[in-house]
Parts: structure tokens; C-alpha cells; sequence
């Protein structure tokens, strides 16, 4: 029993000391290191700058009224189109005591001058009739009444604009009718009825009744920083996304660089703008937050390889290409010549050949 007992626990020593040289030759072993790795591909490769803003109607216009008054009738509401010269909306005219007072007195003047040219013509063509007098003079006398008939008509008209802002013979021209200067999309209605407005003039920019846009031509309107405006030149091709319609992209042109910066939490800001081209199949609503990214420089169908495959050394550039995988994989440095680069691709001008594979970062053991 005793005897079967130490045979046991040698053996256990020894299993022991077996599996402690094993750890200690494995421990002293090199660790197989794993590399990521990416082929050279044929890609189109750009190179861009993101410029932030907004999408606007390039013709927006708001509809003042030319006379002072207060809203009584409004026709249309934001979000209807509405065509030139359509009527938005009818102003009551509330006339200034002054000018209400002189228009008075214009029309009392002009019917005393009337009558009394009205007598004298009726007693000159009398005379006339009886040969009494010279043709002359009786034409005199038309013309002095027809002359005070077109004072009195004029002047009633004047106060009947002074009253109501309309005349007979103005009716359809009426300056209480607010009419749309375009044909667009009404954007906004600021005035309800009851309103008080303000005419538009040289000392008063007067009050907003609508604004009406031409949604059909629609610019992005950002700003771009100073270290990217250089870069840019109009006629730029530009991709547009907007905020509220992320999965679709549109193209557009650049048509607009300010030649003066605007500092904006200490960096210069230039405003750009953008001529957008949309399918009248998608709506797009003024004032949409967007993106605009601007191609700097487009290479087609180019070599190239992941930027994070590359390694420097000085003035070179160099990549690893895989030449073994047994029993381990096998790199071979080798110098390359780069080019264009969009920050994830990068071009391989030289040094590479379609199809190679290049390491790329270590795989992380688990």
C-alpha cells in the first residue's frame, strides 16, 4: 500500500514538472501577431471641405402696402401659391384730419369756381346765339367751364381717395387692394385682420402684409472658414443634404464667394451661395438647416489604398505587402508614391500593383 503510494505521487510530481517546462516554453515563446489587411482596389477618390447653412428661395420678397390703414379683408393664407398681381389682401383707409380738411376745401373752391363758370358760359352763349358777340369769346367760355368741370372732378376723387383710398375712375388700381409683386408661395401672413399697417416709403420700410417666394429657384446660403475659402473657386461642383431629408443628396454649383470675412467666435467666416437643383417631385420648405460639401479636387478610377496602411519615415512613404501566410503572414516593406486623399482612401501613384495586399493595423488578441 505504502509502495503504491509513492508510485502515485511521483507520478503527480512529475505530471507537475512536465506541465511547468511546457508553460515556461510556451512563456518563452515569440507571440504570433495578426495584421489586418486591405487590396488595392481601383476607386474614385475626393477630396472635399463641409460648409453649414441654410436653403432659401433666391427671390424672396415681402408685399408692403403704399397706404396707411388697417386690415379688413385678408384672401389668402401661407403655404397657397398666388400669381402677379393676385389680391392678398384689402385695406381700409383711415384718413390724417389735415389732409381730410384740405381735401375739403379743394372741392368746395372747385364747385364755386364750376358754377360760376357754369353762369357765365350760359350767359355767353346767349349772347352768342344772338349774335352779339364773337365766336372767341364763347370759346373762351367752354374752355373756362370744361376746365373748372375737370377741377371739380378731380378734386371729389382726391377726397374720395383721401376717405377710402379709391376713386371711380381708380377703382381697379386701388392702392387698399395689396396685390403680389411674383408668382410664388405665399411663405408667411405676419397681419390678421383689425391690423394696423404702415405705408412704405423713403423714412419708413413699412409694414410686412405677406412674403411671397419662388420656391422653384432655391440657393444654399452658408459660410465657410478661412482656412478652406482659398481652397474654393465658383462653378465648384456642391452636394447638398439637408437636416429634414437625410437620405437624399442634390447637386448644385457654386455661384457665390463674399470678398469679405465675418468673425464669428474668433475664426473669419465668408458667406457662400449655391445654386440648388431639386426635383419638383420633393418638397423643400425655406429656412431647412443644410450642408454643403464642396469637391476640392476628384480623382476616377484610381489605385488606392486605406490612409491608415501607410507608414512614413522622413520624406517617404511606405507600405507592407503581404508575401507569406505560412506559417504566419509574411510582409515586405516597400516605398510607394501617394496622391490624392479623402481621409479613409488614399491614392497609390507608384510602388503598388493592382490587387496586392497591404497590412493594416494589428488584430487585438482576446
Amino acid at each position: 500500500m505504502k509502495k503504491t503510494f509513492k508510485y502515485l505521487l511521483l507520478a503527480i510530481v512529475i505530471l507537475i514538472f512536465i506541465w511547468t517546462f511546457y508553460f515556461l516554453w510556451k512563456k518563452g515563446q515569440p507571440e504570433v501577431i495578426v495584421y489586418e489587411t486591405a487590396k488595392a482596389e481601383l476607386a474614385d477618390i475626393e477630396r472635399s471641405t463641409i460648409a453649414t447653412g441654410k436653403i432659401e428661395p433666391r427671390n424672396e420678397i415681402d408685399i408692403k402696402p403704399q397706404i396707411s390703414g388697417i386690415i379688413v379683408e385678408i384672401y389668402k393664407e401661407a403655404g397657397q401659391t398666388v400669381k402677379k398681381d393676385e389680391v392678398i389682401a384689402k385695406v381700409k383707409v383711415i384718413p390724417e384730419m389735415g389732409e381730410l380738411n384740405s381735401s375739403e376745401s379743394r372741392v368746395r373752391i372747385a364747385s364755386i369756381t364750376y358754377k360760376q363758370a357754369k353762369t357765365d358760359y350760359e350767359r355767353i352763349k346767349n349772347l352768342y346765339d344772338e349774335k352779339l358777340i364773337s365766336a372767341e369769346e364763347y370759346d373762351n367760355a367752354e374752355v373756362a367751364l370744361n376746365k373748372a368741370k375737370e377741377e371739380l372732378q378731380t378734386a371729389e376723387d382726391n377726397l374720395e381717395i383721401v376717405k377710402t383710398g379709391i376713386s371711380k375712375n381708380s377703382a381697379n388700381a386701388s392702392n387698399t387692394l395689396i396685390r403680389s409683386t411674383i408668382t410664388g408661395l405665399i411663405l408667411d401672413i405676419p397681419v390678421k385682420v383689425g391690423n394696423s399697417v404702415i405705408l412704405s416709403n423713403t423714412f419708413n420700410d413699412g409694414t410686412t402684409i405677406a412674403t411671397v417666394a419662388d420656391m422653384s429657384d432655391l440657393i444654399f446660403k452658408g459660410k465657410i472658414d478661412e482656412t478652406e475659402v482659398g481652397r474654393i473657386k465658383e462653378g465648384m461642383p456642391v452636394k447638398i443634404t439637408l437636416g429634414a431629408l437625410q437620405d437624399i443628396e442634390f447637386d448644385a454649383a457654386l455661384e457665390y464667394i463674399s470678398p469679405k470675412g465675418v468673425e464669428e467666435n474668433g475664426a473669419n467666416q465668408f458667406e457662400i451661395k449655391a445654386a440648388m437643383n431639386a426635383p419638383d417631385s420633393i418638397t423643400i420648405r425655406s429656412g431647412y438647416s443644410a450642408n454643403a460639401e464642396i469637391v476640392l479636387q476628384r480623382a476616377k478610377s484610381v489605385l488606392c489604398v486605406p490612409e491608415n496602411t501607410l507608414s512614413f519615415s522622413g520624406d517617404s512613404t511606405f507600405v507592407y505587402v503581404l508575401t507569406d501566410t505560412v506559417p504566419t503572414q509574411q510582409f515586405s516593406r516597400r516605398q510607394v508614391q501617394i496622391g490624392l486623399s479623402d481621409g479613409i482612401k488614399i491614392e497609390i501613384k507608384n510602388g503598388l500593383q493592382l490587387g496586392e495586399i497591404v497590412r493594416g493595423n494589428e488584430v487585438p488578441n482576446e
